[in-house]
């Protein structure tokens, strides 16, 4: 069953956006819920959905050698999940896992990357957006670096 307009409409990804874009993307869309520890996707498997974080956090991960999970960056209330749907091979290149009960629209990555093939200007609007979240996820992973591995030149 379709998200709410209104529930989409409350996340930052799609505030400000009219009611076409909503009802299409929300079309797609499903609430849910991950416990605390709980695997939302893992590496390797198909990216076919997108994750908005309405309440919660989610840990982006990697597997090391010897099975330690390495924190890569964390997601938390308003944020965006899962940006490899994207990208061909539309795979997963970390694992996400809540780290407290959380709560997320999950939208269909492939009916919605066919719904912007047909409404350009949908997908424009929409990948403006996403490419945000993407830099800002980039800029979190510089930081991050920072801190593992210092100030050092």
């Amino acid at each position: 069953m379709a998200v709410p307009r209104e529930l989409l409409a409350e996340h930052p990804l799609f505030v400000g956006l009219n009611d076409e874009v909503l009802s299409v993307t929300a079309d797609c869309a499903v609430d849910v819920r991950a416990g605390a520890d709980e695997i939302v996707f893992r590496t390797g498997d198909p990216a076919d959905r997108c994750y908005l974080v309405l309440r919660g956090r989610i840990a982006l991960d990697l597997v090391a050698e010897g099975g330690e999970r390495l924190v890569v960056d964390t997601v938390d209330d308003g944020g965006v999940v899962g940006l490899a749907w994207l990208v061909p091979p539309y795979r997963w290149y970390l694992d996400a896992r809540a780290v407290e009960p959380t709560s997320a629209i999950a939208v269909d990555a492939v009916r919605l990357r066919a719904l912007w093939d047909q409404h350009p200007g949908l997908g424009y609007v929409m990948l403006r957006r996403l490419v945000a979240a993407m830099y800002e996820r980039m800029q979190s992973a510089r930081v991050r670096l920072l801190d593992v591995y210092g100030r050092h030149t």
